[in-house]
C-alpha cells in the first residue's frame, strides 16, 4: 500500500552469495526493504540491536553462535522482531530446536521467491509459516515421543480443550487443519477481528507461542 512503512529485513547467512541472492529476491517487492546483513550469529545479534529490523531471515548452520542460539537471543531481547529460519533439508533437528528459540517461520532454502516474500509479510503480520514437509516431520517427531518442543507429553495437556469455549474449540480445530485466519473466518462465518481475538485467547489459554505449536498440540491430542 502506497505510503505504508516497508517491512525492514535483516539477512543472516555465512555465504555472501546467498545473502546477495536473497536480497535481490526481496528487493523486488515494493513493501519489503533489506536494511542489512550478517555472516555469523554474533553479527546477527549486533546488527539486530543496531538496526531493529522487523524480520530476520536466519541461516541455521554458521560458525560460532549458530542460527538457533542467535534466534533465541534475538527473540528474547527484541520480542517484536520476527525470525524466519531457512533450512536445507526437509527434516532438520536444528529447525526443531528453533521452535523453542522463538522463530516464527521455517522454510526450505529451495522455497520459491514469491513464497519467501509472502512468508516475510505473513510473519510480520503476526502469523507463523512453516514448510509443510517440515510441519509433518515435527508432528511425526512429537507423536513418537521425541518432542521437538522440549515439552512433556504428560497430563499437563490432557484437559487442554476443556479450557476453551465451544467456539474457541472450533477455531482451534481449524488452526490444526492448517487454515489461515481469513479461511477460518470464511469457514465459521466470523469477522477477521473476531477470529484474531479467538486465536489470541487460544494461545493464552493453552500457553502456545504460535500456530506451529497449535498444530503440534492438536495432533498430539488426537492421538490420546
Amino acid at each position: 500500500m502506497p505510503g505504508s512503512p516497508k517491512i525492514r529485513v535483516l539477512l543472516v547467512d555465512d555465504q555472501e552469495l546467498v545473502r546477495m541472492g536473497t536480497a535481490l529476491t526481496l528487493d523486488t517487492a515494493d513493501d519489503i526493504e533489506v536494511v542489512g546483513d550478517a555472516g555469523t550469529g554474533e553479527e546477527a545479534i549486533g546488527r539486530t540491536r543496531e538496526l531493529k529490523p522487523d524480520v530476520v531471515i536466519m541461516d541455521v548452520r554458521m560458525p560460532g553462535i549458530g542460527g538457533i542460539e542467535a534466534t533465541r537471543i534475538i527473540t528474547t531481547a527484541h520480542p517484536t522482531t520476527k525470525v524466519l529460519v531457512l533450512t536445507t533439508f526437509d527434516i532438520d533437528e536444528y529447525a526443531f530446536g528453533g521452535l523453542d528459540a522463538g522463530a516464527s517461520a521455517f522454510l526450505l532454502k529451495s522455497t520459491p521467491p514469491d513464497r519467501l516474500r509472502e512468508a516475510v509479510r505473513t510473519i510480520h503480520s503476526g502469523e507463523a509459516v512453516v514448510e509443510p514437509r517440515i510441519t509433518r516431520q515435527l508432528i511425526d517427531h512429537y507423536a513418537s515421543g521425541r518432542s521437538p518442543l522440549g515439552r512433556s507429553r504428560s497430563s499437563e495437556n490432557t484437559d487442554a480443550l476443556s479450557r476453551l469455549s465451544p467456539r474457541e474449540r472450533d477455531v482451534f480445530g481449524c488452526m490444526v487443519a492448517g487454515l489461515s485466519n481469513s479461511e477460518i473466518g470464511e469457514t465459521l462465518h466470523l469477522s477477521p477481528a473476531t477470529v484474531k481475538s479467538h486465536v489470541n485467547r487460544i494461545f493464552a489459554k493453552l500457553h502456545l507461542r504460535d500456530r506451529v505449536h497449535a498444530v503440534i498440540l492438536g495432533h498430539e491430542l488426537r492421538g490420546r
